[in-house]
């Protein structure tokens, strides 16, 4: 599992240009079935060979990261942008960054002001647009390599924690990716449904692929895989779910009531660590997009709990990853026979 999050975490993907994401999960795919990308950029495997009569089953979770968009390359080659997605401000000035051109990536670093300079205009965290990007280039060259509307990747490199802890840019939501790609390895063979395992683009930007491959594909019943809170030492705890507690099965007028009761009695009854998500309204994720989609698709969400969310050190314990895996594939085997 921890190799299966290093190999997915480590392409760029920022919302809207997913492309290198979507190949390097096509590649981990292929050897379960047939492979598609979908027009919006995201990437299809069909893994069961059930009869073509049998409930589609999808299995989903959104594979952009959030990052930043170029706005504009002033004369003195700095970078203005604008968030691509809800990064956290905090985590910007002095913040490591790719910068995805045609040509190529080129690296560069936030800049800010030093506190040495700083008045009480701009002290505090700094919004995106008030930074820039210093990529070490004049503003000729500057000009020629970058255009508006390039997106920018922030640095993150992969680092293994203590126990099964890992930390690395993008496991919102590349961990929930991967464990769409376990549950679909689980369910491999299975005959009593067709599975559709959907690795979907834009969810940080308002869940278009989401909808468009809902609609597509026009599932009887979807699993959304996404992270959430976990706790931290200065948290919310009713907010927040536990690391290495298992999968957070949402609980929202949003879901099916009924699949959120039966997920949490297979992980009772199949011994798999798990704990609740109580949400009173939408949930903030794809899965808002999928239950009312094409005629309505009774929809569940897990959610994987991750620190730090939305800055380039988030962490999640591969178990955690693991467990979410196993209880969507117990479940799937529980609802239908061969």
């Amino acid at each position: 599992m921890i190799e299966l999050l290093r190999a997915l975490c480590a392409p760029a993907g920022v919302s809207g240009d997913e492309r290198a994401a979507a190949e390097a999960a096509a590649e981990i795919l292929r050897p379960l079935g047939e492979v598609s990308f979908t027009p919006l950029g995201g990437v299809a495997c069909r893994v069961s060979s059930a009869a073509a009569d049998a409930p589609l089953v999808l299995l989903t979770a959104h594979l952009d990261e959030i990052g930043l968009m170029v706005i504009r390359v002033t004369r003195d080659g700095f970078l203005k942008a604008a968030p691509c997605g809800g990064a956290d401000r905090r985590s910007l000035a002095g913040a490591r960054v790719t910068v995805h051109t045609e040509s190529g990536p080129v690296p560069g670093v936030v800049g800010s002001v030093p506190p040495h300079l700083a008045d009480e205009t701009n002290k505090g965290y700094p919004k995106a647009e008030d930074l820039w990007i210093d990529l070490g280039l004049s503003g000729e060259e500057a000009a020629r390599l970058v255009s508006p509307g390039d997106r920018i990747s922030f640095g993150g490199a992969f680092r293994r924690l203590l126990g099964d802890r890992v930390s690395m840019k993008a496991l919102d939501n590349r961990a929930g990716c991967a464990a769409v790609i376990r549950a679909a390895q689980l369910l491999s063979g299975f005959c009593g449904a067709r599975i559709a395992a959907a690795l979907v683009t834009q969810e940080e930007t308002g869940s278009a692929g989401a909808a468009a491959d809902t609609f597509s594909l026009r599932p009887d019943r979807a699993y959304v895989v996404d992270v959430s809170m976990a706790q931290t030492p200065d948290d919310k705890p009713e907010l927040c779910g536990k690391m290495g507690g298992g999968p957070m099965v949402g609980v929202s007028p949003w879901l099916s009531r009924a699949l959120s009761r039966s997920l949490i009695e297979t992980a009772e009854r199949d011994g798999i660590p798990c704990q609740t998500e109580i949400m009173s309204g939408r949930t903030g994720t794809d899965a808002d997009h999928i239950a009312p989609a094409a005629g309505g698709v009774p929809t569940a969400l897990i959610s994987i709990p991750l620190r730090y969310m939305h800055t380039p050190v988030e962490i999640v314990s591969a178990a955690d990853v693991e467990n979410t895996a196993r209880l969507i594939a117990a479940h799937v085997r529980r609802d239908f026979s061969c």
